[in-house]
């Protein structure tokens, strides 16, 4: 007996071509099972949304922010610092690894602008009104 974890929304005959939804669902529970860095995700005023990432100790050069097709990636590569071996740790709290981060974007979502000031990366993103597109269909007769 084999069980599949596949939902059974996406089998309805109603839902034609939809297989590119499903996979944007499974990298997005993918993505929310991560827990590093910590992360706030909040609605702006104009609409669009705020990521803010906590990225303490990460510097502008270090950090890495890029789209690709519906995927919005933000990766942090920390190098050893030259005196790091000199140090002896009687307690160490503050995370000292590299991380990818990648949140699935809405159709039509694109990136503002990202600022990081005070060991906060904040990512904005704007979303554009859809334009409304009526399309008429003609018929035409099989004489």
């Amino acid at each position: 007996m084999t069980t599949t974890t596949r939902p059974l929304l996406f089998d309805s005959p109603f839902l034609l071509g939809f297989e590119h939804t499903r996979g944007l669902i499974e990298r997005a529970a993918k993505a929310a099972a991560e827990g590093y860095p910590p992360y706030n995700v909040e609605a702006r005023d104009d609409g669009g949304v705020r990521i803010t990432l906590a990225v303490a100790g990460f510097s502008p050069e270090q950090l890495e922010i890029q789209v690709e097709g519906n995927q919005l990636t933000v990766t942090g590569r920390r190098g050893e610092s030259p005196d790091a071996g000199d140090r002896a740790y009687l307690h160490r709290g503050i995370a000292a690894r590299g991380f990818q981060r990648a949140f699935v974007l809405a159709d039509g979502m694109a990136v503002d602008g990202a600022v990081l000031e005070h060991g906060l990366l904040h990512v904005d993103l704007a979303r554009p009104e859809p334009e409304r597109l009526i399309q008429r269909i003609p018929i035409r007769t099989s004489d």
